[in-house]
């Protein structure tokens, strides 16, 4: 039974993290630029210390006080890191929250992302909602400013909104995923599907949202909620593949993009 909660609720933010601690970086800044006023939020975050900027990245922002926002870095060996539904259907499983927001580490929560999306929420029993529209950036080159923040010296900082351009979603894709947490506490996160909950010496295509819609039989209710913003990046940092072939597949990414841009 889905409880219909209202008031200020409370929402748990799932995402992980492997040599993307540039982009990490924004995404958590958001959360301290732009705090919530009538939502509580545990940002959780996967990472392996293996990733020394990420992991010094996460000790920064762990002294951060933000009101209305808990810290909740958990580190996973990376075998199990790589393979994204074995972190998310940890954190379903083992949530308290009243919902649970799937989310990948180039997102950003920007203002009244958060608060409009707690009044969005109020008295739902969804198994499986996302945000109607999100902002997005062109496919940046590894060499673009925004993706070279000094993480030497750390301070917290927004983005430059003339980057992005506005797009409408039609279901809930990976990084926009925000499931009723009695649902995620019942089901977990393809838990029911042996392959996704392997772990992998490699970092693993994300093809696991598609499985989770088809296991919720949704593609999910399109909520307004003003201020996401992604990060989209040609250079994969997570792939440990050798400098040419992962110049082909940034190459190949661009081309894709302007395709369907």
């Amino acid at each position: 039974m889905r409880a219909a909660r209202s008031g200020e609720l409370h929402l748990e933010i799932v995402s992980h993290c492997w040599n993307y601690a540039n982009m990490l970086f924004y995404q958590l800044s958001s959360l301290v630029v732009f705090p919530p006023a009538h939502m509580r939020i545990t940002m959780t975050v996967f990472f392996n210390d293996a990733d020394s900027e990420t992991r010094a990245l996460l000790s920064h922002f762990s002294n951060i006080d933000v009101p209305g926002v808990i810290w909740n870095f958990r580190q996973l060996p990376t075998q199990a890191l790589f393979r994204r539904a074995i972190g998310r259907n940890l954190a379903a499983k083992e949530s308290q929250a009243d919902w649970i927001w799937f989310t990948d580490c180039d997102l950003l929560f920007r203002e009244g992302c958060l608060d409009a999306l707690n009044a969005a929420l109020q008295s739902r029993r969804d198994a499986l909602v996302y945000p109607r529209e999100e902002h997005c950036t062109g496919l940046l080159s590894s060499e673009h400013p925004l993706l070279q923040p000094d993480l030497n010296d750390i301070d917290v900082s927004d983005v430059d909104p003339a980057l992005f351009r506005r797009f409408e979603k039609s279901r809930a894709t990976g990084p926009l995923q925000i499931t009723h947490g009695d649902v995620a506490r019942a089901v977990g996160y393809c838990e029911a599907l042996p392959y996704y909950q392997r772990p992998s010496h490699t970092w693993c295509k994300a093809y696991e949202d598609r499985a989770f819609r088809w296991l919720l039989r949704t593609q999910g209710e399109a909520l307004d909620v003003p201020g996401v913003y992604r990060i989209r990046h040609a250079a994969k940092g997570r792939y440990t593949g050798s400098r040419l072939s992962n110049g082909v597949r940034g190459k190949l990414r661009q081309l894709v993009a302007k395709v369907k841009e």
